[in-house]
C-alpha cells in the first residue's frame, strides 16, 4: 500500500464538490493512510457527515469542542498529526481566510498550525473564480509555499461552462501517490532483486528441515521499492505471505532452488539484497517414501552443505552491480557481521537480533546497518514495513 503509514488531512469547505470528496477518502484509505477530516459547517450541508465518517474510520471533527462530550479538538496536535493537508474544495471564503489569517473556525485554525505542506483545491462558479480578488489570494498563497491545485474548465453547477471545477478525485489522489512516491528518484527503474523467506530441505515426501521466517521482511523492502518505481525480482520462500502488490515472485522451496534462480536472474540486476533465512546444510539422501519410526532405534540424518549463495553471487557480480546482506547472530554479532560483510566482498550488511520482538515471525525489528566503509547506523524498534522504509532510505544514501 503506497500510503502506508502516511497522515493525510482533509479539509472540506462548503461548495457542491464537496460531494465528491468521499470517493478521495475512499481512494485514501485503500492505500493504506490514515484519513482525519474536519469539515466547515457549510460542507456539511453537501455532504453527509456520516459517510465521511464511515469512509475515513474516524470522527469528523467540525469544531473546536466536541458538542456531546465538551472535548478539545486540538487544532495544533491535528497540524502536528498531518503529513500532508489537502483542502478540497476550497471555496473563495476561506481561501480569504487563509490569505488573511482569520482563524474562526477549526479548519482554518488547524491550516494556520500546520508544519507539512497543506495543498489548496479551489472550487466555484465561473464569475466567482474569474474575479480579480479571488485571482490575487490564488496568486498570494501559490506564492507562500500553498500548492494550488488549480481548477479545471468544463460544466459548473450553475449550468455556465468554464473555469472553476474543482479537479477530480482521481487527480487529486494521483498527485498524493505522486508527492510521498516520486517516480523521479534513484530507484525508479533499476533493477532490484531481493529473496526473502525460509527455505525448506526435505528429508523425505511428508518432512523437511527449515527455519521460522516468514519473509515479511524481504516483503516489505520489496513492496517499498516497487513503490519507488523500482523494477523488482523476488524470489520467496515457502510460506504464506505475498506482497500486495504486484511484483515479480519466484516461488521456491529449497536452497539449490533459490541458487538457480538467483544465478539466472542476476546478470539482468542492478541490486541485490538478499534477506532470505537460506539453510545452510541440507540432508545428503532424500527417503523416496516416508521414513517410519523403529522402536529403540536413533534416527539419524547425514548432511550436505549448501552452497553460499551471497558468496557466490558476489564472485560473480559485475563492477556496477550491488550486493546487500542480512546477518542473524546469536553472539558476537557485529563483530560477525563485520566479518561477513569482509569475506563476502558485499556492500553492505543488515544484522537482526533474533529476539522475541524481531526475529521471525515477529512483526517488528531492529536493525544495525553496516556499509563498507564502516559506516553504520542503528534502528529503534519499530514495525518491519518502517525498517523496511529507513533501509531504503538508507541505501539510497550508500549507493547512488
Amino acid at each position: 500500500m503506497r500510503l502506508r503509514n502516511r497522515h493525510i488531512l482533509l479539509g472540506i469547505t462548503g461548495g457542491i464538490a464537496a460531494y465528491k470528496i468521499p470517493l478521495l477518502v475512499r481512494f485514501l484509505k485503500l492505500e493504506g493512510a490514515q484519513v482525519g477530516i474536519i469539515c466547515t459547517e457549510n460542507a456539511l450541508q453537501f455532504v453527509t457527515e456520516k459517510t465521511l465518517s464511515v469512509l475515513s474510520e474516524k470522527q469528523v471533527l467540525t469544531d473546536f469542542f466536541d458538542t456531546d462530550t465538551g472535548e478539545w479538538n486540538h487544532h495544533v496536535n491535528l497540524g502536528l498529526w498531518a503529513d500532508l493537508m489537502v483542502i478540497a474544495p476550497c471555496g473563495s471564503n476561506t481561501m480569504g481566510k487563509i490569505v488573511h489569517g482569520m482563524c474562526d473556525n477549526l479548519l482554518t485554525t488547524t491550516i494556520m498550525s500546520a508544519r507539512c505542506p497543506v495543498w489548496i483545491a479551489p472550487a466555484m462558479d465561473l464569475d466567482m473564480y474569474q474575479e480579480t480578488s479571488v485571482q490575487e489570494n490564488i496568486s498570494w498563497l501559490a506564492s507562500n509555499n500553498y500548492k494550488i491545485l488549480e481548477a479545471t474548465e468544463g460544466p459548473l453547477a450553475s449550468g455556465l461552462s468554464g473555469k472553476g471545477r474543482m479537479q477530480e478525485p482521481e487527480e487529486i489522489f494521483n498527485q498524493i501517490i505522486e508527492y510521498f512516491n516520486p517516480s523521479d528518484t534513484q530507484w525508479h527503474k533499476k533493477k532490484v532483486l531481493i529473496t526473502a523467506g525460509p527455505t525448506h530441505e526435505p528429508i523425505d515426501p511428508v518432512r523437511f528441515v527449515g527455519n521460522r521466517s516468514t519473509g515479511l521482511m524481504g516483503i516489505s523492502i520489496a513492496e517499498r521499492l516497487w513503490e519507488l518505481g523500482a523494477e523488482v525480482e523476488l524470489i520467496l520462500g515457502p510460506t504464506h505471505l505475498e506482497p500486495t502488490y504486484p511484483i515479480s515472485v519466484h516461488r521456491i522451496e529449497t536452497a539449490l532452488d533459490m541458487f538457480e534462480k538467483c544465478k539466472e536472474l542476476q546478470p539482468k540486476m542492478d541490486i541485490i539484497i538478499m534477506a532470505a533465512a537460506v539453510a545452510d546444510y541440507r540432508p545428503e539422501n532424500v527417503a523416496i517414501e516416508k521414513i517410519k519410526k523403529q522402536e529403540g532405534k536413533d534416527f539419524e540424518i547425514k548432511w550436505a552443505e549448501n552452497p553460499d549463495i551471497v558468496k557466490s553471487l558476489s564472485e560473480r557480480k559485475t563492477k556496477s552491480q550491488r550486493i546487500i546482506g542480512f546477518a542473524l547472530e546469536t553472539n558476537n554479532s557485529k563483530e560477525n557481521a563485520i566479518k561477513k560483510l569482509n569475506n563476502k566482498k558485499l556492500d553492505c550488511i543488515i544484522l537482526n537480533n533474533p529476539s522475541s520482538k524481531t526475529g521471525f515471525a515477529s512483526e517488528t525489528n531492529q536493525v544495525i546497518m553496516i556499509n563498507k566503509n564502516g559506516d553504520e547506523i542503528e534502528t529503534n524498534l519499530e514495525s518491519k514495513q518502517e525498517i523496511a522504509n529507513i533501509i531504503v532510505n538508507k541505501l539510497h544514501d550508500w549507493i547512488f
